[in-house]
């Protein structure tokens, strides 16, 4: 067991570690549990799970995972008025989308929000529209897009609006990040020769102009280099994007990534980024309205698909290993991250080496208040600027009631060079030591946080999301991942390079309909 130092100084840096141990909480740690993902089930997959079931049934299609991709298939094919059988391992749908409640309030357990779609993302329109997030007009209702104020960030005792750190800037910072909005003004309003924009949502509707990949060959710090921009503000800024959306420092983002993320959210050159759409439960309410037109059989982990002259034979086990059963399916939607098919696919011989994944851990704290604040007040989004994690999110920002019960949600991202170091890393704590480190790493801005915390859930995502690293985004392993393999349809993020809501939503249905042609 590590001492509290020892487990500070490995999750938050012994700088922080030296100061934090100086001061005893003293108080116990609140009640919670360790949530879900069930990863010991899932690593059965690693040794080959060759047993067959005694019955079989037959049925049309079958989608291979409950998230955002999946159900956006089963979401379509209730559209053209077919069915499908989703499988999902977990007992709940929605994959890093998912969320959860407490007596409080919803919160999210992943994703918390899309982007105001712009007009090439016709899928999230259609579905916000159905929703009646989106009024017939177009108009996002102003209930759902982020309330004032947005974002904050703690530096040195103090909040500061935004995620830029402008308070004592020097000529030469302001420069340099007032440079590099110019730059992105300049992508946003980038157009190849059939009019294609360089960056947008979903990215399979972006330009494929040598201009654009060549960003693909370098990293974003290489980027920056090139630039001549080395302002430790603008550093810090752009490697938070990564890390937020990537779990992935600079050196490790792709620039054609990097840039992505901050030009395909701007419409017009010299806006700001289009707002975004968030809800208590975060993206929990939009995989709860794609559930309701899915066929869902949760707790059940596909441990086989084999590919034949008719279809796809489909083997699943239940979550206590004692039940297996078989499926003679025509077609298959392979809905799951990539790497994970290797190990269920008989015969698959495609290579996914390439594919990487970010670890994260996300607690969320139910409080019986808010805590007293310096400086900007309370944001949905509010960032530590000397804080390895990323922050929190208040689930009740949306409420418009700014005092009283709340929960925080926190995020941090592993953004170790090597993928296993950083899954390894995430699993060597658990609950009480995990609580420990975001309880520890809040104090820095509110010290009375321990008090305030009547209860505190941990949630270790240990594959949480696809990492763009340099070259990825033109890769060939990329580009055949997407095809089919005999019967069986490949949809999630991974696809894309981008881990996005609505990148597994175009996936989920572009699997679909490549389904219904056949």
């Amino acid at each position: 067991m590590l001492s509290r130092r020892e487990l500070l100084a490995a999750f938050l840096g012994m700088p922080f570690a030296a100061i934090a141990c100086r001061r005893d909480p003293r108080i116990e740690l609140p009640p919670g549990e360790l949530a879900g993902a069930s990863d010991q089930v899932g690593h059965r997959l690693r040794s080959p799970i060759r047993e067959l079931p005694r019955d079989w049934i037959s049925i049309d299609r079958v989608i291979v995972g409950a998230g955002v991709a999946g159900l956006a298939a089963a979401w379509r094919f209730a559209k053209r008025d077919r069915d499908a059988l989703v499988l999902e391992l977990e007992e709940v749908a929605g994959g890093t989308a998912r969320s959860g409640a407490t007596q409080v309030s919803k919160y999210p357990w992943g994703a918390h929000y899309v982007v105001a779609p712009l007009a090439d993302d016709q899928l999230l329109i259609e579905l916000l529209r159905e929703m009646s997030i989106i009024d017939s007009s177009g108009e996002v209702g102003e209930e759902y897009l982020v309330r004032d104020p947005q974002e904050r960030l703690f530096y040195r005792g103090r909040w500061y609006e935004g995620l830029y750190l402008a308070a004592g800037a020097t000529n030469e910072d302001l420069r340099q990040f007032h440079a590099f909005e110019q730059e992105m003004a300049r992508w946003s309003a980038w157009r190849d020769g059939k009019g294609r924009r360089a960056f947008t949502i979903p990215t399979a509707l972006a330009s494929d102009d040598a201009e654009v990949l060549a960003l693909d060959r370098m990293s974003m710090g290489e980027w920056l280099d090139a630039k001549g921009w080395h302002s430790p503000r603008l550093r810090w800024y752009v490697e938070y994007a990564c890390r937020d959306d990537y779990g992935a420092l600079l050196g490790d983002t792709s620039a054609w990534a990097g840039i992505f993320y901050f030009a395909s959210r701007i419409e017009t050159p010299g806006k700001r980024s289009e707002p975004m759409i968030t809800f208590p439960e975060g993206n929990g309410r939009l995989v709860a309205h794609l559930a309701r037109s899915a066929k869902i059989e949760t707790g059940w982990l596909v441990t086989s698909l084999i590919p034949n002259e008719s279809g796809v034979d489909v083997v699943a086990m239940s979550r206590d290993g004692r039940h297996l059963r078989g499926i003679h399916a025509k077609q298959v939607i392979f809905a799951a991250q990539q790497f994970i098919a290797p190990h269920v696919i008989r015969g698959f011989d495609r290579d996914v080496s390439d594919f990487t994944y970010g670890s994260w851990l996300v607690a969320n704290l139910t409080l019986k208040d808010r805590p007293r604040t310096s400086g900007f007040p309370l944001a949905w989004d509010n960032v530590l600027y000397e804080s390895p994690a990323l922050g929190y999110v208040v689930a009740t920002h949306q409420s418009d009631i700014d005092y009283g019960p709340t929960v925080f949600t926190y995020y941090y991202a592993f953004c170790d060079r090597d993928p296993r170091v950083a899954r390894e890393r995430l699993l060597s704590a658990n609950r009480e030591q995990w609580a420990e480190v975001v309880l520890s790493d809040l104090s820095r801005a509110h010290g009375e946080i321990r008090a305030l915390t009547e209860r505190l859930d941990v949630m270790r995502w240990g594959h949480a999301m696809i990492r763009p690293h340099p070259g990825f985004i033109t890769s060939a392993a990329r580009r055949e991942a997407v095809k089919p393999f005999r019967n069986i349809y490949f949809a999630n993020c991974d696809l894309s390079g981008i881990a996005l809501f609505e990148e597994s939503l175009w996936h989920g249905v572009r699997a679909a309909d490549e389904v219904l042609a056949m």
